[in-house]
């Protein structure tokens, strides 16, 4: 157990500026801020900053996490980008509750769970992930995709009073059982079936607990601002605290519009409504490649996707609606990961190149690549606007996420580099490089703010009674190294990462502690 941190400049995580201090630990919470140079208390083991930055831990309020944790708990792509905690349960996807293994394991394969599934409920996964030590904490938030397939499966329809009334009582006993938090994905299958009265009740139900509502909006292309106003209406009605994921505008034709989605949220917020986002410092989204399909088209989740691919008259009703619907660019949708089968060899592809490989449009390749591969497919979407991404940035209530999953340092396919570099990269590019944020405030982002959308009095701060969740960085050498094209790098510039005072990365170098678990709310 580390006993002071000397020689550093703390920055509090508040958005103060930088102050040489030396920074006491006892019992894995801090005890008290020294000045520099000041004598220590004797028999504390010291890590010596070498006049780097010292902040608190950064808390990663959007990750996939829980379908990579079990199998990864050393999470070593977070030690190298200062990560201490991960809020998972994001977009309407969580591994609970589970009334159908095979409906659920089918629904989250775009994730490429490495899950156990022995667990059925919040309470049981969080003893799982426990068990498992976990160098780093993670935090659950229960997705309203796996309520849904809990109660109605795959059914493309509004849920009978009786069945909504078993959605409300699933979340109330993740609730009771400490999760923080409520998500909705509102382009995913089942969760876009919902209509918003639906998607409301059970908001209020989250904010009757304290939780935090998560919302992956409806529409992130030309219908941006009423998928915005949806949420907002929610959590307006219910008393919810909302955070808007990884708010962006995709495809040309809508680049601009996070201004006037920024608009709409600060005009809620002089409302009285408690609304945030979150941003991850990229142009380009990851998803399943079902996503840009038409909705109907996912009824009856993946099982129901591959039946229709698999009836002549079916499949081409499905080709003309892509084809029509015009929301699949061929040219910018790169394949990210799937499991075996024919079209393995085309990880870092797009479709627009698979189909000339093939001799057909990349409507038809997507179709094929779905067919021949379970339906679990994970993409890669070149679609937004740097400018966009720094307007969100700048917003002063926009948290840094990462929308990863990625734990372990080396694997397959062409994942997103956001698992790899989201907080180096802000750190780095946004902050020190071209000064879009200062390093006080990028910090800020990373910390107090994502810890005070859930309430964490008690970490995001360096303070005195704070839970020494703690990082030292080398403000001139942090940098991201992930890319498109070579996803597996880790970052550079973090050199010390500890949870609860023991150290899991230490001369940037990882350890075999193991002292992370799951926060529980209440």
């Amino acid at each position: 157990m580390i006993g002071a941190i000397t020689g550093g400049l703390v920055l509090d995580g508040t958005g103060a500026e930088a102050v040489a201090a030396t920074v006491l630990v006892d019992d894995g919470r801090i005890t008290g801020l020294l000045p520099a140079g000041a004598e220590l208390p004797p028999g504390r083991e010291v890590i010596d900053a070498g006049g780097n930055i010292v902040a608190p831990g950064f808390i990663d309020l959007h990750s996939h996490a829980d379908f990579s944790m079990e199998a990864g708990p050393e999470a070593v792509t977070q030690l190298y980008q200062g990560v201490t905690t991960l809020v998972t349960g994001n977009c309407g996807w969580s591994p609970f509750p589970i009334t159908d293994l095979d409906q659920m394991r089918a629904g989250t394969a775009f994730l490429a769970p490495e899950n156990s599934w022995s667990s059925q409920d919040s309470g049981g996964f969080a003893d799982v992930l426990d068990g498992a030590g976990l160098a780093i904490n993670i935090a659950l938030q229960v997705g309203h995709s796996a309520l849904r397939l809990a109660v109605l499966g795959g059914a493309e329809r509004a849920p009978s009073e009786a069945e909504l009334e078993q959605m409300k009582a699933l979340l109330r006993d993740a609730a009771e059982q400490g999760a923080v938090g409520f998500s909705t994905g509102l382009i995913y299958a089942p969760g876009t079936f919902a209509e918003p009265s639906e998607v409301a009740a059970l908001v209020a139900t989250a904010a009757e607990y304290g939780l935090l509502y998560s919302t992956h909006i409806r529409n992130e292309g030309v219908r941006l601002l009423e998928a915005l106003d949806e949420a907002i209406e929610a959590a307006r009605a219910g008393g919810a605290m909302l955070q808007v994921s990884h708010l962006k505008a995709m495809g040309p034709a809508n680049h601009g519009k996070v201004h006037a989605a920024l608009e709409r949220m600060d005009e809620a917020r002089a409302d009285g409504v408690d609304v945030a986002c979150d941003v991850y410092p990229y142009t380009a989204s990851s998803t399943t490649l079902t996503a840009r399909l038409p909705t109907w088209t996912m009824e009856g989740g993946n099982a129901g996707l591959l039946a229709r691919l698999a009836d002549a008259t079916e499949r081409t009703k499905v080709l003309d609606a892509v084809r029509e619907q015009a929301i699949l660019d061929p040219d910018n949708v790169v394949i990210a990961s799937l499991p075996p089968g024919r079209y393995v060899d085309c990880r870092g592809l797009n479709l627009a190149e698979i189909g000339r490989r093939d001799g057909v449009d990349g409507a038809e390749a997507a179709l094929r690549v779905l067919e021949n591969h379970q339906a679990a497919v994970s993409v890669v979407n070149h679609g937004m606007s740097e400018d966009d991404v720094v307007a969100v940035l700048r917003h002063p209530w926009t948290s840094v996420a990462s929308d990863g999953w990625i734990l372990r340092a080396t694997g397959e396919g062409h994942p997103h580099p956001r698992s790899f570099g989201t907080f180096p990269r802000v750190l780095g590019r946004y902050a020190r490089d071209e000064a879009v944020l200062t390093l006080p405030e990028a910090v800020r982002r990373m910390t107090s703010l994502p810890a005070s959308r859930l309430g964490l009095d008690d970490r995001g701060v360096v303070k005195p009674g704070a839970v020494a969740d703690l990082v030292v960085l080398d403000p001139e050498r942090v940098a991201d190294r992930s890319t498109y094209d070579e996803p597996w790098q880790l970052s550079v510039g973090i050199e010390h990462v500890l949870v609860a005072g023991e150290p899991v990365l230490r001369d940037g170098v990882p350890t075999a502690n193991r002292p992370g678990r799951v926060l529980r709310k209440g």
